[in-house]
């Protein structure tokens, strides 16, 4: 319940909207009470009346009846404006503060979590919430507050009649929520569960799709979501046979106060301590409180998969960044010095992933990182672009430890190619203008044409307004990746970071795009760190790395290190080979 209450307090902006919501329900509640009690009393004394041969005012029931109508009807309508619209406040918060909370965790705290998974958290289980206000705390404090004015009514007439309506609320609001509750709790948190599987299979085979019929895995994949679709119909056919269950039980005490209003009543009509009219208006008052209780239930069966969404959320939001930003950050520098000093680092508990690694990176200098895959090239993106934590050592900025500027500002200095890359479902030009929203369509195509990616864009029938699809499945792999070039270009900022800028393109396109961006950084006075296993292009570099294993284990220019005969020398080799390979 702890999480239940942090919920609470992060809907204090809204108190306004929730508590009016809270108020308009109440109140038309008690105009649908009293619409059936005037209602009962008003058709039983005109028909006395009648027979008695006796006149009566009837101008004041039917006006009360009226008003009651009105009311409820006006009521309703306001209460579901007013609450669903403090939902959708709500939820809009929760979301903005979910993004918030999430946006410092990536990319290191977010890797031991499927995409489809993280999409689950912040769509679903965030919609789940919905239920708090709209299901739980509303319904909670109306039925509160109406069983006190209903008991209190009661008083009025006759403290047994107060006795029986009081008990059996009590009953129906309390026992039974709280009965279905334990009965429902593990199912409801089983639902949110296998759910959350669905999404997170169903995102992940979508998006493989390709490879699992390549490698004939779709069936199998298929029957796991079909097991776990019949899984959750079996869960959720049990929560539905508990809701059933919960409704009969609610009838069956709305009745039971009603019969138990008429055996105290009859005798004190008979005593003349009730006029008669009143029989009938107890009766259906006693009937129509149950109203107040009717939601509760179904609140408090649901509760387990409201707490196990709340659960799934602040699992993420409670951990902490593997980068923690400084209280007071630096400015940014004019110019920006990168020097890599003795630093290690290691994923988790594991080896070391770097070590020892001394390396300058001046402004303007163009720097190459070569080596095989897993050699430790994209750790050092990382670490620069203050994603991770180095183990010791230190990395510096302009003379100053990395740690002492802020990580957001940074990287609105750097431009980054990934290794992977990401396109929006949206257009060409949206995926474009995320790099620089202001740029004009001149900008935007001399950007392309450095990738090497105009010619293809103009040939589309809608240009530069051509959908790209969910991760830019409608281009190829080096089409995207050139997409993703020209995005880091336009933003034209002092340092650009490519990751495997020409993987998926065929050496000659590699090596002109090679070509163009390095006269490009050359002309903007830009640094240009370049990661890469194929070597072309390298020529052109100030100085070049080559890693092994985590170790820097030769630098210099290209001319120096293949005059050097060493892994460099061995590595531009075994490139010229693969690259005779596929030209044949």
């Amino acid at each position: 319940m702890n999480d239940l209450l942090r919920l609470l307090r992060m809907f204090k902006p809204y108190w306004g909207w929730t508590v009016l919501g809270i108020f308009l329900s109440f109140i038309t509640l008690l105009a649908n009470v009293g619409l059936m009690a005037v209602s009962g009393w008003f058709i039983s004394a005109m028909a006395m009346a009648g027979a008695a041969g006796v006149t009566m005012n009837y101008f004041t029931p039917s006006a009360l009846i009226r008003l009651a109508a009105i009311v409820r009807t006006a009521g309703r309508y306001g209460e579901r404006l007013v609450t669903h619209e403090a939902t959708f406040r709500l939820l809009a918060e929760l979301r903005v503060w979910f993004y918030q909370q999430l946006e410092p965790l990536a990319p290191a705290r977010l890797e031991a979590y499927r995409s489809g998974d993280l999409l689950s958290r912040i769509r679903a289980d965030i919609d789940k919430l919905d239920t708090v206000y709209l299901r739980l705390l509303v319904p909670l404090v109306v039925a509160m507050l109406a069983t006190l004015v209903f008991v209190v009514v009661l008083l009025f007439y006759h403290p047994l009649l107060a006795l029986v309506e009081g008990t059996l609320l009590l009953v129906a609001g309390v026992f039974i929520p709280w009965l279905m509750n334990r009965l429902g709790h593990t199912t409801g948190q089983q639902i949110v569960a296998t759910k959350a599987q669905m999404r997170a299979a169903l995102v992940n085979d979508l998006q493989g799709m390709g490879e699992l019929l390549v490698y004939g895995a779709a069936a199998s994949h298929a029957s796991e979501i079909n097991r776990l679709s019949h899984e959750l119909a079996r869960q959720q056919q049990a929560m539905s046979g508990l809701q059933g269950v919960a409704q009969g039980a609610l009838g069956l005490c709305a009745n039971l106060a009603m019969w138990g209003m008429l055996l105290v009543a009859i005798p004190l009509v008979s005593d003349g301590r009730l006029a008669p009219p009143e029989l009938a208006m107890l009766a259906l008052f006693a009937l129509a409180s149950f109203e107040a209780v009717m939601p509760l239930p179904l609140a408090f069966q649901t509760l387990g998969e409201t707490l196990a969404a709340l659960r799934r959320i602040f699992e993420l939001t409670d951990m902490q960044p593997a980068v923690l930003e400084p209280q007071q950050p630096l400015p940014m520098p004019h110019t920006f010095h990168f020097a890599f000093k003795d630093v290690v680092f290691r994923y988790g508990e594991n080896a070391d992933t770097l070590h020892n690694i001394t390396l300058d990176f001046s402004p303007a200098s163009k720097l190459a990182v070569v080596g095989a895959t897993g050699s430790g090239k994209s750790t050092l993106a990382s670490l620069l672009l203050r994603f991770r934590e180095s183990a010791s050592g230190e990395i510096l900025l302009a003379g100053q430890p990395i740690q002492h500027y802020s990580g957001e500002a940074l990287r609105q200095h750097i431009a980054v190619v990934p290794q992977q890359t990401h396109l929006f479902n949206a257009t060409i030009r949206d995926n474009l203008l995320l790099a620089k929203p202001d740029a004009d369509q001149a900008a935007i195509e001399a950007a392309c044409r450095l990738a090497l990616i105009h010619d293809f864009i103009s040939s589309q029938p809608q240009g530069y307004d051509t959908w790209v699809g969910e991760t830019g499945v409608r281009l190829s792999g080096g089409q995207a990746k050139r997409v993703a070039i020209a995005r880091a270009l336009l933003k034209n900022v002092p340092v650009l970071i490519l990751d495997e800028p020409t993987e998926g393109l065929d050496p000659e396109t590699a090596r002109q795009v090679m070509h163009n961006i390095v006269g490009h950084v050359q002309i903007n006075q830009q640094s240009l760190l370049l990661i890469t296993h194929r070597l072309q292009g390298l020529e052109q570099m100030d100085n070049i790395h080559v890693m092994d294993a985590g170790h820097i284990i030769e630098s210099g220019t290209h001319a120096g290190l293949l005059a050097a005969q060493g892994h460099y020398h061995y590595l531009t080799s075994i490139n010229k080979l693969l690259v005779e390979q596929t030209k044949s």
